[in-house]
């Protein structure tokens, strides 16, 4: 064994903080891209280990919910779909939403569920929450296959919007790392944060034109619904299944603010992840 003799006067590498402004760094996230890979698909597989209908939950936890809701919304209460079959309608609006909220859920608390990789080894931190948004995202791949049963059997033509999609899960996944971002850096300092925040989503949810249409809402109070960034993009994923017309300012709001807030929730964190191996 070396005595402490060996050991040099003053350390190889010191590892500090930055001061100031930080930023997002994608230098360093992009040379530590295969430890990003491994913990999305480590979430996977903790995820449906051990369950009997594995990756089919990813299809499920949509598919339960349109059900009920095109029970008792659709069927019961009559609410307007536009014209379009209440569960597809209900359906549609259920895919994203069910990704930003289980992305947000997941990302909240993973600062917190990875304390012992936290607090041993150095890496950018920022991969923690990006790889619960990154494996949400796969789960949401699958769910499209739900989809794609239910605008076959109800025939429903394909068109040139479907191309619009994969723009929308870019917006959606820029919203749902900037607040999961947020929330995870929070969630290290106050841990009653991720017990209020099931609360705040559920409540997001109906706040959301998931089972009823923007056009229900009385012109009077379309700003208040517009706050919402999840309602550009839900409106417009929609009018991209069923060739309706876009929402473009709605659109361009919602990616607004979700941009606006993946800056607010990165720098939130990186200012906060200097206290994390303390703190946790």
């Amino acid at each position: 064994m070396a005595d402490g003799s060996t050991l040099p006067a003053r350390p190889l590498l010191v590892i500090e903080p930055r001061r100031g402004w930080v930023s997002f760094d994608l230098a360093a996230l992009w040379s530590h891209r295969e430890l990003l890979f491994f913990l999305t698909s480590r979430d996977l597989k903790v995820r449906y280990k051990q369950t009997a209908l594995g990756a089919a939950w990813a299809i499920l936890q949509p598919v339960l919910p349109m059900i009920i809701f095109s029970l008792f919304f659709g069927r019961f209460a009559r609410i307007p779909s536009d014209g379009i079959p209440y569960p597809l309608f209900a359906f549609a609006g259920l895919l994203p939403w069910t990704y930003v909220a289980n992305a947000i859920g997941n990302s909240a608390t993973s600062v917190v569920g990875n304390a012992s990789l936290v607090t041993k080894v150095y890496f950018p931190r920022l991969i923690i929450p990006a790889s619960a948004v990154l494996a949400a995202l796969v789960d949401f791949g699958v769910a499209c296959a739900a989809l794609a049963v239910l605008l076959i059997w109800y025939q429903t033509p394909v068109t040139g919007g479907f191309l619009i999609i994969p723009v929308l899960a870019v917006v959606m996944t820029i919203l749902a790392l900037g607040i999961g971002t947020l929330c995870a850096a929070v969630t290290v300092r106050y841990r009653d944060v991720r017990h209020a925040l099931p609360v705040l989503i559920q409540f997001w949810m109906f706040a959301t034109p998931i089972v009823f249409p923007a056009s229900l809402v009385p012109e009077q109070w379309r700003w208040a619904l517009a706050l919402n960034p999840l309602t550009g993009i839900i409106e417009n994923f929609r009018a991209a299944l069923f060739g309706r017309p876009f929402a473009w300012p709605a659109l361009a709001a919602s990616g607004t603010m979700a941009c606006a807030l993946l800056v607010i929730g990165v720098y939130t964190f990186r200012q906060l992840e200097r206290s994390f191996a303390d703190t946790i």
